[in-house]
């Protein structure tokens, strides 16, 4: 302290800040250390070692405030490289601690540590965390609960208890693995052996009935459960037995609260839901399930985690014991049911509420962009035999460009104004080779390959189309934008109309996310204000 400045006076002036600026009296840093180890785990009666922070399957929560810092030190103590992503984490002047390898950071590498350090600013409910490099995510993940600041409430009455449910996916065989094949063959990855719910893929699955996830509740009461869809390609219906739910936030943003007896949650998504308990004892015990919702025409898990909604007995009630309980099951939709997704995700609205949150969605556009969303085909190399379409590989692509992972990471090469082989910004902002994007395929699937990147300046307001294609089968496709949150202000079926669907566009209220389900056989709209500097990705989930 300079000596010209006494204590008294540095007092002052701290008071005075505190006073004027009282948000940051509630704020504090969060230390954290994410110790990358394998760990054996047992599942379907197989044993295996499996990538974990800790030795913990799932791994262990992130819980911090609106306002707060957080700083996570990752030490890597196996031999894969690894990178962690903050899932929806907007990291406002902190784009180097996204985590996509080779986008904002190289790889910590084997007896490396890297400390991630970013401030969570606006956002409040539930995110997640995962590793973003290859599919090391299928077991590294875990919550992101990121609570009110001090002395602030949710838009809702306190819940009874908050309860973290986390949907995954378990392989026996390793998954780095089953990608590692799949690249190769240049076909679909095999599909999982289970669905998880906290790491537990309940009674359904052989051999698994100890290792089932059982919520147990008390009658009267309400809890908020903290759904986290962590698998790593599949949309999942959730429901519990004889009970609905109160849908009260998305993707760590309030919503118009509604209510549903089945939820449905993508690769990516995070939706916090109010689960009323019943008033009495009911001498019952619910089943709780998720099941895949499917559209496309490869191979997937068609097969239904569940746990137990278990009510705790009251005082005086030991006589119940002796009685066998009922167990009552979920319906859940049909594999393929469009039209209740279509009308499921129709009913999310910002909250808009300028207490908690306003929906400031762009009311005018600078850069409008039409991406189509599919999978094409890429050649086979040369005396290899590959099990995409009529002998070539599968690729995803985005107007036409299948992105191809560059060595050097994209922020890097960026700040040492360094691009040249690394990346190119010439990005097609629409499809080169317009055609009936829902009808007849063309005969030419191949793609191209590349680093091709889309340049924004500063506070541009963008409108985004993203249309998804029936080449090589219409499909859902789940995206996630890195950086930044979107309003959804428009989705249909069939083929985007720029002439009619902007009428129809919601600009007052439309849901905010970070994750969105790009419709099979459709479209989606969103908005946002490029007001993060950085380099982010764009990707699908599947």
């Amino acid at each position: 302290m300079p000596s010209h400045v006494s204590m008294p006076a540095a007092m002052a002036a701290l008071l005075f800040g505190l006073l004027v600026f009282p948000e940051f009296a509630s704020c504090m840093t969060r230390h954290y250390t994410f110790n990358i180890m394998q760990h054996n785990v047992t599942r379907l009666c197989k044993t295996k070692s499996i990538i974990t922070v800790n030795g913990k399957f799932p791994g262990p929560r992130l819980v911090a405030r609106e306002g707060d810092r957080v700083l996570v030190k990752v030490v890597n103590n196996v031999t894969n490289n690894v990178t962690i992503h903050w899932h929806g984490i907007r990291q406002l002047r902190s784009g180097w601690a996204d985590g996509p390898v080779y986008v904002t950071q190289c790889p910590i590498q084997t007896d490396q540590s890297y400390t991630y350090n970013f401030t969570i600013t606006g956002q409040r409910g539930t995110l997640f965390w995962h590793a973003h490099i290859s599919w090391l995510r299928a077991t590294l993940y875990g919550p992101i609960i990121i609570l009110p600041r001090r002395n602030e409430s949710y838009p809702f009455r306190k819940p009874y208890k908050e309860v973290p449910i986390i949907f995954g996916e378990w392989w026996n065989a390793d998954p780095e693995a089953v990608i590692n094949q799949a690249l190769q063959t240049g076909g679909g990855p095999n599909v999982s052996d289970a669905y998880t719910i906290n790491g537990l893929p309940g009674p359904l699955y052989n051999c698994s009935s100890k290792d089932t996830f059982r919520l147990k509740v008390k009658p009267g009461k309400t809890y908020m459960l903290r759904l986290i869809n962590a698998a790593m390609n599949d949309e999942l219906f959730f429901s519990i037995a004889n009970h609905t739910v109160t849908i009260v936030e998305a993707d760590a943003v309030y919503v118009k609260p509604f209510v549903t007896r089945v939820v449905l949650i993508t690769p990516g998504q995070t939706t916090n839901v109010l689960l009323k308990t019943k008033p009495y004892f009911p001498n019952a015990t619910f089943l709780m399930a998720a099941r895949p919702y499917f559209t496309g025409q490869g191979t997937f898990d068609n097969s239904t985690v569940a746990g137990f909604l278990e009510y705790e007995h009251p005082s005086g009630s030991h006589h119940l014991l002796n009685k066998k309980k009922k167990l009552f099951k979920p319906s859940l939709p049909p594999l393929g049911a469009t039209g209740f997704v279509a009308n499921f995700t129709k009913k999310f609205r910002s909250l808009n509420n300028p207490k908690y949150t306003t929906a400031n969605v762009p009311k005018t556009v600078d850069k409008r962009f039409f991406f189509t969303v599919g999978l094409g085909s890429s050649p086979c190399p040369q005396n290899a035999t590959c099990q995409g379409p009529n002998g070539t590989k599968f690729a995803a692509a985005i107007n036409n460009v299948s992105f191809a992972l560059p060595a050097t990471a994209l922020l890097q090469a960026y700040f040492f104004k360094n691009s040249n082989g690394i990346y190119t910004t010439d990005f097609p902002s629409n499809p080169t080779k317009p055609f009936n994007y829902t009808g007849t395929p063309p005969n030419n699937t191949q793609v191209s390959n590349g680093t091709r990147l889309v340049v924004l300046p500063f506070n541009t307001r963008v409108e985004l189309v993203l249309q998804d294609t029936s080449i090589l089968g219409a499909e859902s496709h789940p995206l996630h934008l890195h950086g930044f949150n979107f309003f959804v202000v428009g989705e249909g079926f069939g083929n985007y109309d720029p002439n009619k669907d902007p009428t129809k566009f919601n600009l007052v209220d439309p849901v905010e996310r970070n994750t969105i389900g790009v419709p099979s056989g459709g479209w989606v709209a969103i908005r946002f204000l490029a007001d993060n500097p950085g380099a982010y990705r764009q990707h699908t989930l599947i």
